[in-house]
């Protein structure tokens, strides 16, 4: 159990954070709140803050008391021990007030008290309206942050207090709980995130399965969530990619700062990914196409006339996407990546299977993971092996296991190595 200082400054958006913090404290484990240890959180609202919120609700969700100031409880020291103790500071909401104290390094409460005391990573989620997030002065603390080693995630865009509608809006706290077990699971990654040592970079990642029409009500398809692509592109803009999520037929929220295009068939998908592509930096292929689709969908319901009546369906074999990004691949800068399930008795098994896979496509790199009943698909973690050459040679990739989240890190670790060598 990690011990989280859950910091609230005075915005509306510190409704939210009851939210955050009930997610991170509650054990669970399912696709939508993935590695779900619980969490031990103490919150430590700004004076402005407990206008919005009050502190019996911080109480009563956390379990412990709640830190107001450095004058209860002095002999304890809270402004020194709290930073101290905690394994991950996050603040959610971060007003520009907020940031703008701690870039200076301003003391004035018992938040930004603990905030220079602390020695573990710190997240800072922004909440503000849109022009004061643009504002000079805040882009310039934002940068001081993140040069001190800090995360600052980009907000979410959206409905704002009143009618305004922009930048600035703090994203689903879903999406927040699943950074910040990320970060606990990997402390390293707070590096990368806070350097932004993917920033320039533009990454077209699809996600989900393709759904091919039987009739207007029945499809061809397949068991792909859209989870592991949804990781990377969250992994990704959190390290400072802009992405564009292809998504098929995916029923999650999309990751805040995600450009996303719905798509329904492969054929979709295949045009939406190489138009997008032309301009990528990286592509990485983790959505499932369907391999085959009817000869001919049926323009009304097909209907039972018989108990023993029999329908055939006549397949056609769809394009390999992947294989065609690689054919039509002009820029040598470019890095394909490619997935493969595959169903194998032994890993020994597998990495042949994944092998053969990547030899065919000609991508740079290969994410092979087993799949069957109760696996990988639908499932908040997996296990995956990088495959970087097919040659039989090669050593075999050591198995990687944990939340896709965590995975999906890895993987653009991978990524950066390859483009390093380019």
């Amino acid at each position: 159990m990690s011990r989280i200082l859950l910091g609230v400054a005075g915005g509306i958006a510190a409704y939210k954070a009851a939210e955050l913090l009930r997610r991170l404290k509650e054990p669970q484990a399912d696709a939508d709140q993935p590695y779900g240890a619980g969490h031990d959180l103490t919150v430590v609202p700004t004076a402005a803050a407990l206008e919005f919120v009050g502190a019996p609700t911080w109480a009563a969700l956390s379990g412990h008391p709640v830190q107001t100031d450095v004058f209860t409880d002095v002999e304890s020291v809270p402004h020194v021990a709290l930073g101290r103790q905690a394994d991950l500071i996050v603040v959610a909401p971060a007003t520009a007030d907020l940031l703008s104290r701690a870039a200076t390094g301003r003391a004035d409460d018992l938040l930004t008290s603990c905030l220079l005391t602390a020695t573990c990573p710190v997240i800072f989620a922004p909440a503000m309206h849109t022009e004061m997030w643009l504002h000079p002065a805040t882009q310039a603390n934002v940068a001081t942050l993140r040069a001190r080693g800090a995360v600052v995630i980009d907000p979410d865009s959206g409905r704002l207090t009143g009618a305004d509608t922009g930048p600035g809006r703090l994203p689903d706290p879903a999406e927040l709980a699943r950074i910040v077990r990320t970060v606990l699971q990997r402390p390293e990654l707070a590096v990368a995130a806070a350097a932004r040592d993917l920033a320039g970079l533009q990454l077209v990642v699809s996600a989900g399965g393709t759904r091919e029409q039987i009739d207007p009500v029945r499809f061809v398809g397949n068991a792909s969530s859209g989870l592991m692509g949804q990781a990377i592109a969250r992994a990704a803009v959190l390290r400072g990619a802009g992405v564009d999520l292809i998504a098929a037929n995916v029923d999650l929220p999309s990751p805040a700062g995600v450009r996303t295009i719905p798509v329904g068939s492969t054929l979709e998908l295949q045009a939406a990914v190489t138009a997008a592509g032309k301009a990528a930096d990286v592509v990485v292929m983790a959505a499932a196409p369907a391999d085959f689709r009817p000869a001919q969908a049926q323009s009304g319901k097909i209907k039972k006339s018989d108990p023993n009546q029999r329908l055939e369906l006549s397949l056609v074999q769809n394009p390999d996407i992947l294989a065609g990004l690689v054919a039509d691949r002009t820029d040598r800068s470019q890095v394909l990546v490619g997935f493969a399930a595959e169903t194998a008795d032994t890993p020994e098994q597998l990495v042949d299977l994944g092998r053969a896979k990547l030899a065919r496509k000609g991508c740079d790199l290969l994410v092979l993971n087993a799949v069957g009943r109760g696996r990988v698909f639908g499932q908040a973690d997996s296990e995956i092996r990088l495959l970087r050459t097919p040659s039989e040679d090669a050593p075999a990739p050591d198995a990687l296991a944990g939340s896709k989240d965590t995975l999906a890190h890895h993987i653009l670790d991978e990524v950066l190595q390859i483009r390093s060598g380019r």
